[in-house]
């Protein structure tokens, strides 16, 4: 039976991600990984394409268009779907995600970790504040995994984000954020592969140079897509809305509602 891992980096521009993450890039090196480039959905932002890749749909058409759109999710969303297959889900993620799929408003007193959950995430543990460590945030996907084997788990963490916001997306603080990120995904990956899980590791939006991210340029849209565990092919057609369909596919479950990915796909 497949499981999956969806890492979402937050904030991780393309350019930085294929320059900072040296253990993605080995793997990419040695054929044990794929890398492509994805233009993220509009506005780009962290809130709106949250909702974006775990429902498939584009802010436009969801409604969540801005972070100050807080509510819960509405139709169908990956957790959902894998809850109505009977299948445990997870999440170490920022608060928002907890917003959008459990509670909302959030209650930091109440929602922070969530155990044997009746909705659509079985299990999880959620931070507020951005500068949470990462690595704290990798050592709580790793109880999850290792407590309560998950076969959908959801990663996000934020210090890339953060570090973005305070010195731009062009400077050392920045790229040492991303490598630090890259050297948390070579200490823990190899486990989770080995306990046979399939991995995408992709970033919800980049960060213009600036220190901020909304719009339309290279800097704040373009983002990277690893595969790990499986392979789509160079000529696959893939899009930030045709995540969620992969999941499921991997997952094989059926998506309801949201978009079916129907291309190339094998499994290592």
């Amino acid at each position: 039976m497949t499981k999956v891992i969806l890492i979402v980096l937050d904030g991780l521009r393309y350019d930085a991600a294929r320059v900072c993450l040296g253990f993605m890039e080995g793997l990419v090196e040695a054929g044990r990984a794929e890398v492509r480039k994805l233009r993220c959905e509009l506005p780009a932002m962290s809130r709106p394409l949250y909702e974006t890749l775990l429902t498939g749909r584009k802010p436009v058409d969801h409604g969540v268009v801005s972070n100050g759109v807080v509510r819960r999710s509405e139709g169908d969303n990956l957790f959902a779907r894998c809850r109505e297959a009977g299948k445990v889900t997870a999440a170490a993620a920022y608060h928002w995600v907890s917003e959008l799929y459990v509670s909302c408003p959030f209650d930091r007193h109440r929602d922070r970790i969530l155990i044997d959950g009746k909705g659509d995430i079985t299990y999880g543990l959620f931070y507020w504040d951005d500068h949470y460590p990462d690595s704290h945030l990798f050592a709580d996907a790793e109880w999850l995994i290792r407590a309560k084997q998950p076969d959908f788990l959801l990663l996000h963490p934020m210090n890339v984000d953060d570090a973005g916001h305070k010195h731009g997306g062009d400077s050392i603080g920045y790229r040492n954020a991303a490598r630090a990120q890259g050297d948390l995904l070579a200490r823990h990956l190899p486990g989770w592969l080995s306990a046979g899980y399939r991995i995408i590791v992709t970033a919800d939006h980049g960060m213009g140079d600036d220190g901020n991210h909304a719009g339309p340029t290279a800097a704040e849209t373009e983002v990277p897509f690893y595969s790990l565990g499986f392979r789509l092919g160079a000529d696959a057609a893939l899009s930030q809305i045709g995540i969620a369909g992969l999941v499921c596919r991997l997952l094989g479950i059926d998506p309801g509602t949201m978009p079916v990915y129907d291309g190339p796909l094998s499994l290592d």
